[in-house]
């Protein structure tokens, strides 16, 4: 490695089948070294011979500099530091012989990881399209960390399935972002019923425990890191 200061030049020789030019050398610049946070380091690089062009038959000057960190911080939630978390899960009680075993899948879930029962609140609504206006508002209440929204949505024979699915999605996305509280789709949107319960506890799995994981990932991501 080159002294601070310094420029280091490596090159190579890429071969180029054209006429009148069979090879070319490419100058690769790693500009002066400089000292970054944790012990790190950061390198400027500067293509200098880049593309070739056809038409001229030569190779063009083309300069592109940017900056690559040796020792950006990796962040993550974890699922293992859960004391002092609060989640709300908002459910909707249609389709309640699929919804049901999700939320008792995410519970269920939530005990493995050492969520303390007390800090969970289980709020049940109609259905998947009154979800977004009640995980908004316990989003914007302060009391969560997270919030997990399970319900089932199931297509017919008409387009009702895709106003639902859209605006419940929508809604959920909009509710996050407003409250800055991580909102958790667990919303099932499936072709049959068959593929509902494949996924409330069948040969799938159950998407409200995986559901629950991600918010206790997201609830520690923001509390432990990010914040509010």
């Amino acid at each position: 490695m080159a002294a601070a200061g310094a420029a280091a030049v490596f090159s190579c020789m890429p071969t180029m089948p054209t006429t009148g030019i069979t090879t070319s050398s490419t100058r690769l610049a790693v500009g002066p070294i400089f000292k970054g946070t944790n012990n790190g380091c950061k390198i400027q690089v500067t293509p200098l011979c880049t593309d070739f062009d056809g038409n001229a038959n030569h190779w063009r000057r083309k300069s592109n500099t940017f900056t690559v960190s040796a020792a950006a911080r990796q962040l993550t939630g974890s699922i293992t530091k859960t004391e002092g978390l609060h989640f709300a899960v908002v459910a909707a009680r249609f389709n309640d012989i699929v919804t049901k075993p999700l939320v008792e899948g995410a519970l269920e879930a939530f005990r493995r990881y050492s969520v303390q029962e007390e800090d969970i609140d289980v709020i049940w609504v109609p259905g998947s399209f009154e979800i977004p206006l009640v995980v908004q508002t316990v989003a914007k209440s302060g009391k969560y960390h997270a919030v997990l929204c399970i319900g089932a949505v199931i297509r017919g024979d008409t387009t009702h399935y895709d106003a639902v699915a859209n605006s419940a999605a929508s809604g959920i996305v909009s509710a996050s972002l407003n409250s800055g509280i991580p909102c958790i789709f667990g919303v099932l949107t499936c072709d049959n019923m068959e593929q509902a319960l494949d996924r409330a506890g069948g040969k799938v799995g159950n998407k409200g425990a995986e559901a629950a994981v991600t918010a206790i990932e997201m609830a520690s991501l923001f509390q432990h890191h990010i914040g509010r």
